[in-house]
């Protein structure tokens, strides 16, 4: 069974106000091209098909040609709700898009329920778990304390259920979106942390032949069989150091896996440059991102007029500019941003009350902390669903 694996589409995302949806069809027409000259069977795609839960028609108008054209190749196509999607209005019509093959996975209450391909070796069981929002599943998985690693390791319970009932030498792939230990963020995804803790081990998918990931854009290897595909295009300038990639896997008779990358056309290349403005506009080791979309932090102990303006006559694709001057860290007139950055919100939480007191929350405080963001986390996620 050969299938390619995609995440993280986002479609109706913008890049620093740079429509992207051009980039996005381009990325669609790609993909179509990939499935039918390299002889794929079957399309996975692993979460946030669009960027927000209620996207604009433009969006919807490109993913329904997008279904129209894989089903018109006569592969089918698995996927799954991502944390950004509306898991009810994606999933709207699933059972009629079924029969074209195309299997939407919306339901958390489905993630024991495989949709069955066979090839010439027997079936393949695709399993898709859907973005599980602790909060909103636990019930449904029946555990006691909300967490992504408890609510995975329930639905994935369900799944190793179901595939041990089912004939000996089935193989079996599993479609989840989360944050799995050991991946690398970037700067452009959702944060889903619950009570402090955002991150599950690879060790919840054990006992599958492939684990699909999304939610992560960066295109990574956690194991051989434990991979992310990484959005198809970038989102952020912390993607900068990103090849953009979906994986083309192969899936043998005795479930060995060999994965090879296939490259994403990208629009235009990130560069982020540093330093002060009159060196920016003069290095001639600069030159290759004079066509690059630029994140130009300056560097200049006193910010320099028209900044922007200058930027554009070397760099035109210009869309990010921050002001970082160099000074001693206990300069009083570092910049807040600057004094918060790499710290979450229950770090800037404690700071804040030891800052207020005297002294930082003990460990009973800390607790009143977490659960704290996490009812908001929760309440967020409740007004996405319903709206």
């Amino acid at each position: 069974m050969r299938f390619l694996h995609t995440s993280d589409w986002h479609l109706g995302r913008s890049f620093h106000r740079v429509g992207m949806l051009g980039a996005q069809a381009e990325f669609i027409g790609h993909l179509v091209s990939t499935v039918r000259e390299r002889e794929v069977d079957a399309v996975v795609v692993s979460g946030d098909v669009y960027d927000r839960a209620v996207p604009p028609l433009s969006a919807v108008e490109l993913f329904d040609d997008a279904l129209h054209r894989l089903a018109d190749l006569g592969v089918p196509t698995v996927m799954i709700s991502g944390n950004h999607d509306s898991a009810r209005r994606l999933g709207v019509g699933a059972g009629l898009m079924g029969r074209a093959g195309i299997h939407l996975r919306t339901e958390p209450s489905a993630c024991g329920t495989p949709v069955l391909l066979p090839d010439a070796h027997g079936d393949v069981a695709f399993y898709g778990l859907p973005y599980l929002e602790p909060a909103l599943v636990r019930d449904e998985f029946g555990v006691e304390r909300a967490g992504h690693e408890t609510v995975l390791a329930a639905a994935m319970d369900r799944v190793r259920a179901d595939l041990a009932a089912r004939p000996a030498g089935t193989r079996s792939v599993v479609l989840a979106h989360a944050f799995v230990t050991g991946g690398e963020p970037s700067d452009s995804e959702r944060d889903i942390a619950v009570g402090g803790v955002a991150s599950v081990p690879a060790a919840v998918f054990d006992g599958v032949d492939y684990v699909a990931l999304g939610h992560l854009h960066g295109c990574q290897t956690l194991t051989d069989r434990v991979r992310y595909s990484g959005s198809p295009l970038p989102y952020s300038f912390s993607e900068a150091g990103h090849r953009k990639s979906m994986w083309l896997v192969d899936l043998a008779a005795d479930g060995s896996v060999t994965a090879e990358r296939v490259d994403c056309p990208v629009p235009r290349p990130l560069a982020r440059i540093r330093g002060a403005l009159e060196e920016l506009l003069a290095d001639p080791a600069l030159a290759p991102h004079e066509e690059a979309w630029v994140e130009a932090t300056l560097t200049d102990p006193v910010r320099p007029a028209d900044p922007m303006a200058r930027l554009a006559e070397r760099f035109p694709h210009t869309l990010a500019l921050v002001f970082d001057p160099d000074r001693p860290p206990d300069d009083p007139d570092v910049s807040y941003a600057r004094r918060l950055a790499g710290r979450d919100d229950q770090q800037i939480a404690e700071d804040f009350v030891a800052h207020v007191r005297g002294a930082g929350p003990d460990a009973r405080e800390r607790t009143v902390l977490r659960d704290a963001f996490g009812a908001v986390r929760a309440g967020e996620a409740v007004r996405e669903v319903a709206r």
